[in-house]
C-alpha cells in the first residue's frame, strides 16, 4: 500500500468537530494500548461506556476491566473521571460545547479472536474491547487512527494491516499511522485489525459481472502451502456465491493466525479473525482428500465466511440494532450455529475442497458425539440456544451431563431438517433453500428471523402439523433424532459397532490417568469416582491406560469387583468399581445418498 505524507494542519482543521479516536501502541513490550478521544461536548456532564459483549460471541465478556483510568483533559486541566458503574464514566466537569480530550490504557493480552492482543509480535484488537463510546453519539460519524512506533516496525520491515475497512497508510514523524474515515462510532465494533509481519495471498470470487476481491492474511511461524490454501479457499467462497446469488459485502478478509494448539474463529461484516493449530495448515505435500487437520481448518473458514449472510444479515430477531450492554437472550442459536455447523462442511463437499468419503466421516462424528452426550436427555436445543450466556462459554466436568451444544444437535436437527423436506417435496425443496429466502428476505439489510417466521417458510412444504411436531420433539424437546430412518431414504447406510469406555469414564492422556470425565449412571459415577481424581493403581498394580482396558474387558467375563486407588486433591482413596455393561453405539456412514448430495444450486 502505497504511503502518504502526514496531512497539513488545516486538513485537521476541517475534521475538527469530528470525533477522534487515536490508539497508540508504543507500550507494546508491555500489552497496553494507549487511546486518546478528542469531542465537542453536546451536553453537560456527558457519559462514555464499553460495551460488554461482542456480536458472535454470546457471553459478558467484561472489556472495561482492562481499562485502568479515564482522565480528561479541559482548558489545559487534567481531571479523574466518575464511575458510575463497571463500564460508564462520567465527565462531571463538562459542559455543552466544551472541546474535549479522553485518555486512557487498555492492557490487551487475550491470545483469542474475542478481545485483543498487543507486544512485539502482532498487534490485533476488536475494537470493541477498546472503544469508550460517548452515550449520547455512539451512531455519530468519528473518525480513527492507529499509531505503528517505529520501535515496533523494525522488529517487523514488512509490517501490514489486515482489516475489513478502507483506510490510508501515512508516515509520521513517530512511525506509521493507519488512518480510518469517519464512521458510526458504534460500526467500528464489527471490524477487528491485524498489525505486523503477515503471508498474504487474494483471490477473486465471481459473481455475475462483477468480481468480489478477496485477502487472506496468515499471522505465526508456519510451514504451510498457501497455494492449496488460496486455490481451495476460492472454491469454498465461489460455491457460496453461486448458492446465494450474491453477497452482502463488497469485498472480504481473512485474518488468521497460528500458534501450537489454539483454535477458534469470530464473524465480522466483510471479515473473519482466526486463530488454529499450525498443524492444520495444509502441507507441502497436501493429499486429496486432505488430513483431518486441514479439513478442520477448511471447515473453520467455510463456517465463519457463511455467517456473513447467516449471522450478520439474517440474525435473530433480538440481535437487531442490538446495543451489546445486557444479554440479549434468543431460542434461535441452534439455527443460526447449528444450520452453519451443517452447511459449512456440506459446503466443502460441493466445492470439492474434500469427498463423499471424508464427508461421511464428519457427519458420522457428529452423531457419535451427540450420541455419547448424556445431557442430550435433559436439555433441547432451543434451552440450550437460550441458556448460551450461562453455560455454553462456561463449560465444566458436569456440562456433557445435563445439557448439549447447540452447535453439534443444532447441526443435525438442520441435517434431520434437510432429509425430511428433501423427502416430502420429492427433492425439489431443502433447507438450503430455507437459508436463501430468508437472505432474499433481507435485501442485503438485517433481517431479524423469529420463530414463527421459519415455521411460516418450512410448514407449505412439510405440512404445519408435521413441523408442530417436528419443533416440539427435536427442538424444544428431547426426543431421540430419527437420523437412520431418514439417512436410510437417500441410500445411506448407518453402520453400528459397539465399544466400551472404561467404567463410563474419560481419562487425560501422559503418565498420570486423571479423570476428565465420568458419564452419569457408570461404574466410575457409582462407585463414587469424580472428576479430577488420578488413578495411580488398579488391583494392586500401577496404573496405566493398558492395564485399565484389560482389567475392563477381564471384569466383564469374570464379573468380580475391581479394587482402585486414587488421589482426591491430596489424598489417598480407595474405591471399588462394580462389573460395568455401558457400551457405547458408534456409527458410520456409507453409501451413494442420491438427492441428498446431488446438488443444482442453478433451479
Amino acid at each position: 500500500m502505497t504511503i502518504q505524507s502526514a496531512p497539513t494542519d488545516n486538513q485537521h482543521a476541517l475534521l475538527a468537530n469530528t470525533p477522534h479516536y487515536q490508539i497508540s501502541f508504543e507500550r507494546f513490550n508491555e500489552h497496553l494500548a494507549d487511546i486518546c478521544f478528542d469531542f465537542v461536548a453536546t451536553t453537560h456532564a456527558p457519559t462514555l461506556s464499553m460495551v460488554t459483549w461482542l456480536a458472535g460471541s454470546y457471553l459478558i465478556r467484561e472489556f472495561s476491566k482492562n481499562i485502568t483510568a479515564v482522565d480528561y483533559q479541559l482548558d489545559g486541566t487534567t481531571h479523574r473521571s466518575e464511575k458510575l458503574n463497571k463500564n460508564t464514566f462520567k465527565l462531571s466537569h463538562v459542559k455543552a460545547g466544551d472541546r474535549v480530550r479522553v485518555r486512557y490504557e487498555v492492557y490487551c493480552r487475550d491470545l483469542s479472536v474475542r478481545t485483543a492482543f498487543v507486544d512485539q509480535t502482532r498487534l490485533f484488537g476488536n475494537f470493541s474491547s477498546l472503544l469508550l463510546l460517548l452515550d449520547d453519539a455512539k451512531h455519530t460519524p468519528a473518525t480513527l487512527t492507529l499509531s505503528v512506533p517505529m520501535q515496533f516496525l523494525a522488529q517487523h520491515p514488512n509490517c501490514q494491516i489486515a482489516c475489513g475497512l478502507q483506510h490510508e497508510t501515512v508516515q509520521s514523524k513517530t512511525g506509521i499511522e493507519y488512518r480510518f474515515a469517519a464512521l458510526a462510532a458504534f460500526d467500528y465494533l464489527d471490524y477487528p485489525f491485524e498489525i505486523g509481519t503477515q503471508d498474504t495471498f487474494e483471490f477473486v470470487v465471481n459473481h455475475q459481472q462483477k468480481t468480489l476481491p478477496h485477502r487472506f492474511f496468515l499471522t505465526g511461524r508456519h510451514h504451510g502451502q498457501l497455494t492449496r490454501l488460496q486455490s481451495d479457499l476460492q472454491k469454498i467462497c465461489q460455491t457460496y456465491l453461486d448458492w446465494l446469488g450474491d453477497a452482502p459485502f463488497g469485498h472480504y478478509t481473512f485474518m488468521a493466525m497460528v500458534t501450537n494448539k489454539d483454535y477458534g474463529g469470530l464473524e465480522h461484516i466483510n471479515s473473519t479473525a482466526l486463530i488454529s493449530p499450525r498443524s492444520d495448515m495444509p502441507r507441502i505435500d497436501e493429499p486429496m482428500p486432505p488430513s483431518d487437520g486441514y479439513q478442520r481448518f477448511l471447515g473453520l473458514c467455510s463456517h465463519e465466511y457463511f455467517h456473513a449472510w447467516w449471522v450478520k444479515t439474517v440474525k435473530p430477531d433480538v440481535m437487531i440494532n442490538n446495543p451489546l450492554t445486557h444479554e440479549s437472550y434468543t431460542p434461535l442459536l441452534w439455527v443460526f450455529e447449528g444450520f452453519t455447523s451443517y452447511v459449512d462442511d456440506l459446503i466443502l463437499l460441493v466445492a470439492g475442497a474434500i469427498d463423499k468419503a471424508s464427508y461421511f466421516k464428519l457427519i458420522s462424528d457428529q452423531i457419535n458425539r451427540y450420541q455419547q452426550t448424556d445431557g442430550k436427555a435433559y436439555q433441547s436445543v432451543a434451552e440450550s440456544s437460550f441458556d448460551a450466556w450461562i453455560k455454553f462459554y462456561r463449560p465444566d466436568e458436569n456440562s456433557a451431563n445435563q445439557g448439549i451444544s447447540y452447535y453439534n444437535k443444532g447441526a443435525l436437527v438442520a441435517l434431520l431438517l434437510d432429509l425430511m423436506l428433501l423427502d416430502k417435496s420429492s427433492g425439489n425443496y431443502r433447507l438450503l433453500d430455507v437459508i436463501k429466502h430468508c437472505y432474499q428476505q433481507s435485501n442485503n439489510q438485517p433481517f431479524g428471523l423469529t420463530t414463527e417466521i421459519l415455521g411460516d417458510i418450512i410448514a407449505p412444504v412439510l405440512g404445519r402439523q408435521a413441523w408442530q411436531e417436528f419443533y416440539e420433539n427435536y427442538v424444544i424437546g428431547t426426543q431421540p433424532l430419527p437420523l437412520e430412518e431418514y439417512l436410510g431414504k437417500f441410500a445411506i447406510t448407518v453402520n453400528h459397532q459397539e465399544t466400551s469406555k472404561p467404567w463410563g469414564m474419560s481419562l487425560s492422556t501422559g503418565d498420570q490417568l486423571t479423570i476428565t470425565h465420568i458419564h452419569r449412571q457408570s461404574a466410575a459415577s457409582q462407585a463414587g469416582l469424580a472428576y479430577n481424581d488420578t488413578i495411580i493403581a488398579i488391583d494392586g498394580l500401577k496404573a496405566t491406560n493398558q492395564l485399565l482396558t484389560l482389567l475392563n474387558k477381564q471384569q466383564s467375563i469374570t464379573k468380580q469387583p475391581v479394587q482402585i486407588h486414587a488421589f482426591r486433591r491430596d489424598e489417598l482413596m480407595t474405591f471399588e468399581l462394580l462389573p460395568d455393561n455401558t457400551y457405547h453405539q458408534t456409527l458410520s456412514l456409507s453409501g451413494d445418498g442420491g438427492q441428498w448430495l446431488s446438488f443444482c444450486f442453478d433451479k
